[in-house]
């Protein structure tokens, strides 16, 4: 159960990229359902060269994708206490490898994110998703959209969108929830244990080598 909730989170990522000028990211509502129409659209546009080369996935998701994910403050967020832990270093130099450290993991969490999400559209099948209704959300930093991802044949999935207002008064995703699972909280989990016994440069190289793989979907019976 806990795989195949993971793996509509990674699905439902589908809803959040796009480019175009047109999507409204001062609201955090319009943003998610003018994302997903945009990209659903592109998705089934470009089918033809995705059917013949699956990496130009990764040319989407960065170009559709990644605009509207704030995948800093994801990173951070997965890094957790080790954060606060390069806070507290007091020698100039190993504080500011660390700081260093920090800046590559959030690189290479960027291009694993890529590569993930450019495996999870090889399994996009035109599901049918339902959006809540729009809500107040003036002075809050942090909003949450519920969708529902409806297939026929299949029990609902309902799904969680974090977003949160950056410096801009802009709107940007990081983080997913259903059934009470964060995707945030269980890469963390993940590599909590790594980073503590193996260290950054360690889990840096892990993610790095990930993100290297061929494009495909891994969802169902990897760690990843």
């Amino acid at each position: 159960m806990l795989k195949r909730i993971l793996t509509m989170l990674f699905v439902s990522v589908c809803l959040l990229s796009t480019a175009h000028a047109e999507v409204d990211t001062k609201d955090p509502f319009k943003m998610v359902q003018e994302v997903a129409d945009n990209t659903f659209k592109r998705v089934t546009a470009e089918q033809p060269i995705i059917v013949k080369n699956k990496e130009h996935l990764r040319v989407i998701v960065e170009e559709e994708l990644l605009p509207y994910i704030d995948y800093k403050y994801a990173a951070y967020r997965v890094l957790g206490s080790y954060i606060q832990k390069v806070r507290a270093i007091e020698d100039p130099e190993e504080k500011k490898q660390a700081v260093e450290n920090i800046k590559v993991f959030i690189d290479v969490f960027k291009r694993y994110l890529v590569a993930t999400y450019a495996g999870v559209f090889t399994q996009y099948t035109n599901q049918k998703v339902e959006f809540s209704q729009d809500r107040d959300f003036a002075g809050d930093d942090i909003a949450i959209v519920r969708t529902r991802i409806v297939e026929p044949g299949k029990p609902d999935i309902s799904i969680d969108f974090k977003v949160r207002r950056d410096k801009d008064n802009e709107w940007r995703a990081y983080d997913m929830i259903a059934e009470g699972i964060s995707l945030l909280d269980a890469k963390q989990t993940e590599l909590h244990g790594i980073l503590r016994q193996q260290g950054i440069e360690y889990v840096i190289e892990l993610l790095d080598k990930k993100s290297k793989l061929p494009v495909q979907f891994r969802g169902k019976n990897s760690d990843e």
